[in-house]
C-alpha cells in the first residue's frame, strides 16, 4: 500500500477524504502541483458506440433546402458563410466626421493604425475596412450617434470586447464601429438582493472582481473573461462555464437599458426580480446581437460567493463512462456542481505542443473537469468524498487530480480554457458550436473524423457537457475552400438530424446566418425579420449579420 503523499495543497477535509479513499481499492500517488488519485482497478466499461443519425425527412428536407446553396444547375456557389453584397447604405462624408467630433471630442478615431484592430475579429478570420471608430462615454452620446446615422443612412457596426468567433462583432464594409469600450462605470450594486447594474462595456472580468471583494460572484464565466464586455455577453446570450449551476441570461439579466437604431432610449433597466406587467422587452436584445439595438446597461442578479470550492479533474477511456460519470456526479453532487466541462486527448495534445501545458494526471482518451461550489466546505468535502468512492470502485475513472487552492483550482481550468488559445497556433480552424442531445455529443465528432478522412489536421472536441454543448473544431494548415465544403454542410445536416441546434453560445454573426434554417423553422425566421423590420426599418445596424439573406 502506498504511503499517502503530502497534500499541501487541500484542506483538511480533502486530506481526510483521501485517507479514508485509500482504505478502498484506489492508491494515491503524489503529483505536484496537486494531490491525485487513481483507482487500481483496471476492469473498463466497454464502448458502445451510437451509429450515425439517420436523417428524419423533415430534417433531410431542411438539408437539401440548405444544400442548395452550396451547389446549382452551373457547379459550386459561393459558400452561404460568403460576405454578401454591400447593401446602398451611405458612405461617410466629411460632414459627418465633423458631427461625431463636435459630440466626441477626441474620441472620433479615424487613424488606420488604431483601427487595425477593431476592424478584424479574434480569429483574423474576417476583416472589414471601417474608416471611423466611435467611444462613447454615455447613454446620450450613443442616442446621439444613432439618431444621427439613422437619419443619414449610416450603417453602425456596434462593438464590445470584439472576442466573437463567428464574424459578428467586425464591420463587414465600411460600417461606422461603435464601441462601448468608455462605457465602464458600475452604476449600483444592493448587497443584500445581489443585483449589479452597470454600463455594457465593463469587462466581465473586472465585475467578477468587484464583486469577490463584496461576497459575490458574476452569475455567467467564459474564457474570455480578460477582454469580452458584459453588453457583449448579453447581446450574444453568452453561455460559458457556469451555466449548468446558474442558468443563461435570458434568466440572470434583469433589465437592460437599450438604444434603437432611430436615437430612442429604451429604458427596461429594472431590478425586480419579478415583473409581469406586459411583454418582457428585454427578452428580444439578449442574443440579438447588436442587430435590434445597442445594449447601452445591464442589471443582473448575481450570486453570493461560494465558501467552499473544489476542483476535480479526471480522466475515463470512452466517452460512454464519462457519460456515467455525469449522471452518477448530477445524483451524487447535487446542489454544488457547478460545472462539468470535458476535452478530448486531442485538445490536451494541443495543449501540451503549443502553450506547453503539462497533463495534470495520465494519458487518457478524455478528460473532465467537475467544479463543486457551495457554502460548507465540510458537507460539500462529504458528498465529493462519496462521489470520488463510487466513481472510482466503479472503473468509471482511470485517473484524477483535485484542488481546492485559488492558483491550483486556475491551473486546473486552464486545461479546459485554453484550448481556443491553444488551435489558434495549430493552423486555420473551422470551429462550430453546436447543441445536442448530451448522450450525442461526442459522436458528431467521430463521424467527422470518418467523414473527413485525412483532408484535416486535426478534429477535436471540447464542451459542457452538462448543458449538451459541443465545441467541434477542424483545423488545417491554411484556410482551405475544398475542406470547408465537405464540412459544411454535412456538420448542419448532421445537427439538425438530431434536433439539435448549430448555434448554442456563439451567436449566428456573418459566418452562420444562412445557415439558420437548420435550427429555426421558416415561420419563425420570417418573424424574426419582421422584429428587425419594425425596430430598425432602414437595416443600419449590424447588416450583414444574424438573420439570413433572404428570407423566405
Amino acid at each position: 500500500m502506498p504511503v499517502l503523499p503530502t497534500l499541501h495543497t487541500t484542506c483538511p477535509i480533502m486530506v481526510r477524504i483521501f485517507q479514508r479513499t485509500l482504505n478502498l481499492r484506489a492508491a494515491l500517488r503524489h503529483l505536484s502541483p496537486h494531490s491525485t488519485f487513481s483507482p487500481t482497478a483496471t476492469a473498463r466499461l466497454s464502448h458502445v458506440g451510437l451509429r450515425s443519425p439517420s436523417l428524419p425527412a423533415t430534417s433531410r428536407q431542411i438539408g437539401v433546402r440548405c444544400q442548395n446553396l452550396h451547389t446549382g444547375a452551373d457547379g459550386p456557389r459561393p459558400s452561404p458563410a460568403a460576405v454578401p453584397d454591400r447593401l446602398p447604405f451611405s458612405t461617410i462624408t466629411q460632414d459627418d466626421l465633423a458631427f461625431f467630433r463636435k459630440i466626441l471630442p477626441g474620441r472620433a478615431i479615424t487613424d488606420p493604425d488604431l483601427l487595425e484592430s477593431s476592424n478584424v475579429d479574434w480569429l483574423k478570420s474576417v476583416r472589414g475596412s471601417s474608416e471611423v471608430l466611435l467611444r462613447p462615454q454615455s447613454t446620450e452620446e450613443v442616442s446621439q450617434i444613432l439618431k444621427y446615422c439613422n437619419s443619414r443612412n449610416l450603417a453602425v457596426n456596434p462593438q464590445g470586447g470584439n472576442t466573437g468567433l463567428v464574424g459578428g462583432s467586425v464591420p463587414v464594409y465600411d460600417e461606422i464601429i461603435l464601441s462601448t469600450a468608455l462605457m465602464n462605470n458600475i452604476l449600483t450594486f444592493d448587497s443584500i438582493s445581489g443585483i449589479l447594474t452597470c454600463q455594457a462595456g465593463c469587462v466581465l472580468e473586472n465585475l467578477s472582481c468587484y464583486l469577490e471583494e463584496r461576497d459575490y460572484i458574476m452569475p455567467l464565466d467564459l474564457g474570455a473573461k480578460g477582454s469580452c464586455h458584459i453588453g457583449g455577453n448579453v447581446a450574444t446570450n453568452a453561455g460559458g462555464l457556469r451555466l449548468l449551476r446558474y442558468g443563461s441570461l435570458h434568466g440572470t439579466v434583469l433589465g437592460l437599458e437599450v438604444v434603437l437604431a432611430d436615437g430612442r432610449v429604451l429604458d427596461c433597466l429594472a431590478t425586480l426580480r419579478k415583473d409581469n406587467t406586459g411583454y418582457d422587452l428585454k427578452q428580444l436584445f439578449i442574443g440579438s446581437e447588436g442587430t435590434l439595438g445597442v445594449i447601452t446597461a445591464v442589471s443582473i442578479l448575481c450570486p453570493r460567493k461560494p465558501k467552499s470550492v473544489n476542483v476535480v479533474f479526471l480522466g475515463c477511456e470512452t466517452f460512454e463512462q464519462l457519460l456515467k460519470t455525469f449522471q452518477l456526479c448530477r445524483g451524487m453532487l447535487g446542489e454544488i456542481l457547478s460545472a462539468y466541462e470535458f476535452l478530448d486527448s486531442e485538445c490536451m495534445r494541443l495543449l501540451n505542443t503549443h502553450l506547453k501545458l503539462s497533463n495534470p494526471i495520465s494519458d487518457c482518451k478524455f478528460y473532465i473537469v467537475i467544479e463543486t461550489s457551495g457554502s460548507n466546505p465540510q458537507h460539500d468535502g462529504e458528498k465529493l468524498h462519496n462521489f470520488l468512492e463510487e466513481a472510482m470502485t466503479s472503473s468509471l475513472v482511470t485517473d484524477g487530480t483535485v484542488a481546492t487552492e485559488d492558483s491550483k483550482i486556475k491551473a486546473l481550468w486552464s486545461m479546459r480554457e485554453r484550448i481556443t488559445e491553444a488551435l489558434t497556433h495549430d493552423g486555420f480552424t473551422y470551429k462550430y458550436d453546436i447543441s445536442l442531445p448530451v448522450e450525442q455529443i461526442y459522436q458528431l465528432v467521430t463521424d467527422m473524423r470518418e467523414h473527413l478522412g485525412d483532408r484535416a489536421k486535426s478534429v477535436v472536441g471540447y464542451g459542457h457537457v452538462g448543458d449538451g454543448n459541443l465545441h467541434l473544431n477542424i483545423v488545417s494548415p491554411a484556410k482551405d475552400p475544398a475542406l470547408l465544403a465537405v464540412i459544411e454542410p454535412f456538420v448542419y445536416e448532421w445537427t439538425a438530424s438530431c434536433h439539435g441546434s448549430i448555434s448554442a453560445e456563439h451567436g449566428l454573426g456573418l459566418k452562420k446566418r444562412n445557415y439558420i434554417y437548420y435550427s429555426k423553422p421558416n415561420q419563425a425566421v420570417a418573424l424574426m425579420g419582421d422584429i428587425k423590420a419594425m425596430l430598425d426599418p432602414k437595416g443600419i445596424l449590424n447588416p450583414y449579420k444574424t438573420l439570413p439573406d433572404n428570407l423566405k
